[in-house]
């Protein structure tokens, strides 16, 4: 059995020695960017992509090995534990294989096989499946036991094909060769569930839909997973060639011409093992999918945390708001916070006159330059307002910009935020974290956990764990590629650099 790091250092084609010395330090608690950068040395020059790439690998296979230790204990547990089978245990490289070998020793409930195997029936099972010869009725005639409750040869044989067709559904190769078989030749239907039509009127494209399950893209699966987790949708597997996967499975056990076996086949394949392959490769999908669409958030925050930065200037942040007014937040150059104040230029005060002179009189008052408006409700009034005060006051000369705002309002009430602003309502923080944002994106979105910016359509749909996790790494990545401002950074940045910890962060 190959350990972790010899099957790392093979997949990245790197020796082991560079592999075991990077998978030390991130036991440790080093970072990849610190890693790539100060112990090159250590790891032979392991890049950051081919060090992302290991820590990833490394979480998975930790995971696998994990699983892995249960089953075999489990199984050595049950005295079942063969020199055969636990070979084919430790080889197993993913966590579905290792799960098709599991199968048939996993617990299972007083299922209709366990039940019978206690009736005595599994020898009935077994010599039936070996020779062929036998007449069924006439085999199964011997094992009538009434004290059992099997007082017909009709009961022992259900009881036998019961057992039979547990074992069809728990052959790992088998299971391997049909599910690489559907995977590749079934399509992904999805019907609206019977009254759901209005509900679920945004789904209407999806309501009797096909798809190549092999070939269909991450966010048309993700739309099809919402619409069944909120039950509008019903999703399932539809294959041209069903009877390719009796003949797979007949031929698996040497089945040819004899009628009771073939129809246990056929119960087996469309009862058990089409409905166990269905949910696995449906769940397989989702998985890839989410994937997919974790990747696509981490480019999206990747390009927004490195979005040029209008640089140090005085600017007025504007967060948006229309009964409660638009709140205001005037930050120097350096981002430090001179002024608040909140106007309503919308119903039902509508003092718009009076909201343009307040934002020139603050302008004026601390020479600013810039002014940054958030994209939420009423962005657009708010935007009008500021283009009407530029029109009539060119010789202020401002610049606005509209931004996304996203993560705002979680920011506001933070605890980050709070030790940052204890005496600043809840309400004006979001103004602040737009003004800096248009300043230093990076520098200011650090400050918000990164799932709260809004990077993508289905961002929560995806594994969290996974997301936050993918999406950390892209934020440590951009804050070490661009570096930092010791004189104006912030604990929060200061704590993303190579080397730094929080403690040491909020020191400096």
């Amino acid at each position: 059995m190959k350990t972790i790091s010899q099957r790392i250092a093979e997949e990245l084609s790197v020796p082991e020695h560079k592999v075991q010395a990077a998978i030390l330090l991130l036991n440790e608690g080093a970072t990849v960017p610190f890693i790539a950068r100060y112990r090159k040395e250590v790891t032979g020059g392991l890049d950051d992509i081919q060090l992302r790439t290991l820590e990833e690998r490394l979480h998975y296979l930790r995971e696998l090995d994990e699983r892995r230790e249960v089953i075999l204990n489990n199984i050595r547990t049950q005295e079942k534990l063969t020199p055969e089978l636990e070979a084919s245990i430790n080889d197993a490289e993913t966590k579905t294989r290792l799960e098709d070998l599991y199968l048939p020793y996993k617990p299972k409930r007083n299922s209709k096989a366990k039940l019978a195997k206690e009736a005595g029936l599994e020898p009935l099972a077994l010599a039936l499946l070996e020779d062929h010869t036998l007449v069924p009725e006439e085999a199964a005639a011997s094992y009538i036991n009434a004290d059992k409750e099997i007082d017909t040869s009709e009961k022992a044989l259900e009881g036998a094909r019961h057992i039979l067709i547990e074992k069809f559904a728990e052959q790992a190769t088998l299971l391997e060769d049909l599910r690489a078989y559907l995977f590749a030749n079934a399509k992904l239907t999805s019907k609206v569930i019977e009254g759901k039509e209005e509900k679920g009127a945004k789904f209407a494209d999806y309501f009797d839909s096909q798809e190549s399950l092999k070939t269909i893209p991450s966010h048309r699966a993700l739309a099809l997973f919402r619409g069944r987790k909120i039950k509008i949708l019903r999703l399932s597997l539809v294959v041209e060639e069903d009877d390719y996967f009796k003949q797979k499975i007949a031929a698996y056990f040497n089945i040819e011409n004899q009628d009771w076996l073939l129809e246990t086949v056929d119960l087996a394949w469309r009862f058990k093992i089409r409905t166990h392959l269905e949910a696995q490769l449906l769940t397989q999908i989702r998985e890839k999918s989410e994937a997919e669409a974790i990747k696509v958030f981490g480019s999206n925050l990747h390009d927004l945390l490195l979005t040029a930065p209008a640089g140090q200037r005085a600017t007025i942040g504007l967060d948006p708001g229309l009964r409660t007014g638009v709140k205001v937040a005037v930050v120097d150059k350096t981002g430090k916070l001179v002024d608040t104040a909140t106007i309503f230029p919308n119903p039902p005060k509508k003092q718009w006159q009076q909201s343009i002179d307040t934002l020139v009189e603050l302008a004026r008052k601390h020479q600013v330059e810039l002014i940054s408006i958030g994209n939420g409700t009423g962005s657009r009034e708010t935007d009008k307002l500021v283009t009407e005060l530029l029109k009539a006051h060119a010789d202020l000369g401002l610049y606005k910009l509209v931004i996304s705002e996203a993560g705002a309002s979680v920011y506001s009430a933070s605890k980050l935020a709070s030790n940052e602003f204890p005496d600043v309502d809840v309400s004006l923080r979001g103004a602040i974290s737009i003004a800096r944002r248009l300043q230093d994106p990076l520098a200011e979105l650090v400050k918000i956990e990164p799932k709260s910016i809004g990077v993508g359509q289905y961002q929560h749909d995806v594994n969290k764990t996974q997301l936050a996790r993918a999406l950390e790494a892209v934020v440590e990545d951009c804050v070490n590629a661009v570096g930092v401002d010791l004189n104006t950074a912030s604990a929060s940045l200061l704590g993303r650099v190579s080397g730094l910890n929080a403690g040491l962060a909020r020191n400096i």
